[in-house]
């Protein structure tokens, strides 16, 4: 988003997690209420992202967190990880959990955006890589949107509630960003 897109209260930003965050992130990832259909996966260490935030302030060579906020709002997290390719190079894959009230408003979309920009422009890895589950159409839409290429679907990739479900897998790559400096990826239509 630029200058003609609003003030700084409204755009979408990230930012490191800070401890006040912590209380959000532990909804977001352990409360079924708020973590939404496609995120709820069972209940888990409730002491888990508090250690690791003491630990690496949820940033490390690997991976990281960050909190995607409208002005001091957070909305909800993205998150990356490294994972092998082959025997000598890696992509990123990323992730998304918005605050219910945050859902459906553009934001999610917005922040993964920025997300890529942000791993293109302080590490060396050429891909990054999101799944998502073949029902869960906004989040397919949010990634079209964002400047992701859907490359197929992956059958009985995810273990949820149960089941195991199909997931979709979209890309960026590097070479994919915009020529016009901004550094957005190109949407592909």
């Amino acid at each position: 988003m630029d200058e003609a897109d609003g003030d700084a209260a409204d755009r979408v930003a990230l930012r490191p997690v800070t401890e006040e965050d912590l209380g959000l992130l532990e909804a977001l990832t352990n409360d079924p209420e708020a973590t939404g259909e496609f995120q709820w996966y069972g209940w888990h260490d409730p002491g888990y992202l508090r250690r690791r935030w003491r630990e690496t302030g949820m940033l490390d060579p690997d991976g990281g967190m960050l909190i995607a906020t409208l002005g001091a709002r957070p909305l909800g997290l993205v998150s990356w990880y490294r994972s092998r390719t082959s025997p000598i190079s890696y992509c990123w894959k990323i992730g998304l959990v918005l605050a219910p009230e945050a859902r459906g408003h553009g934001y999610g979309v917005e922040a993964q955006r920025l997300l890529v920009r942000y791993l293109f422009a302080h590490t060396q890895l050429n891909r990054v890589e999101a799944t998502t589950e073949v029902g869960n159409r906004a989040e397919q839409r949010a990634l079209e949107k964002a400047g992701f290429t859907r490359e197929g679907v992956l059958r009985g990739y995810g273990f949820r509630a149960g089941k195991w479900h199909d997931n979709v897998v979209y890309s960026v790559v590097r070479d994919e960003l915009a020529d016009d400096g901004a550094d957005q990826p190109r949407v592909r239509r």
